[in-house]
């Protein structure tokens, strides 16, 4: 379980921490840049995961600070993922974003785009694709789009599924997911910034 810690601060983090969990997830490098970091000098063995867009001139950042980065979703960003993985010879696990409702405002290569985007990675990139992960649209029913995800990934041979939150986690966890993505049912309702 990946405990969605974004606009939580190192107060709200710490207990979890010392009780144990150790996997968390980030949208904004830049937040995640500030808090982390001490956080992580007193438990190394904590897991940084990129749950947020991310922007081509921000791969050496992302590259750096996170172990996993959940949303590779255009060609731009696994060039730059390729060359900054190459330069700090750090290689965080890597998942595709699939945009399986085909939402024009959400990132996320589409469906029927993402066989070959995946094999591009692996050919022309040289990127080892660990996963896949979507956020279903708000309206609809999750369960087609985490079936469609599964699907995606074993036609792909790829074995982890970054799918399901807060409010659909157990359905996720049915279909497939090997990580759900946990914010509100860990911290509570957080601020609106």
């Amino acid at each position: 379980m990946t405990a969605v810690s974004k606009q939580h601060d190192e107060a709200r983090i710490l207990p979890l921490l010392k009780a144990g969990h150790r996997v968390f997830g980030e949208n904004r490098i830049q937040e995640a840049a500030l808090k982390w970091p001490p956080l992580r000098a007193q438990f190394p063995d904590t897991e940084l995961r990129l749950i947020g867009p991310l922007q081509s001139n921000k791969a050496k950042e992302a590259v750096a600070l996170f172990d996993v980065i959940e949303t590779v979703d255009r060609p731009k960003i696994a060039a730059a993922l390729a060359r900054e993985m190459a330069e700090q010879d750090r290689h965080p696990r890597l998942l595709v974003q699939v945009n399986t409702g085909e939402e024009p405002q959400k990132a996320g290569v589409l469906p029927t785009e993402a066989d070959a985007f995946i094999e591009k990675c692996r050919t022309e990139f040289g990127l080892q694709i660990d996963g896949l992960m979507c956020i279903p649209p708000a309206d609809d029913a999750p369960a087609p789009h985490f079936a469609l995800l599964a699907k995606i990934a074993q036609r792909c041979g790829l074995r982890q599924l970054s799918m399901g939150m807060s409010a659909d986690y157990a359905l996720a966890s049915q279909l497939g997911a090997t990580h759900v993505r946990i914010g509100t049912g860990v911290f509570g309702v957080r601020n609106r910034r």
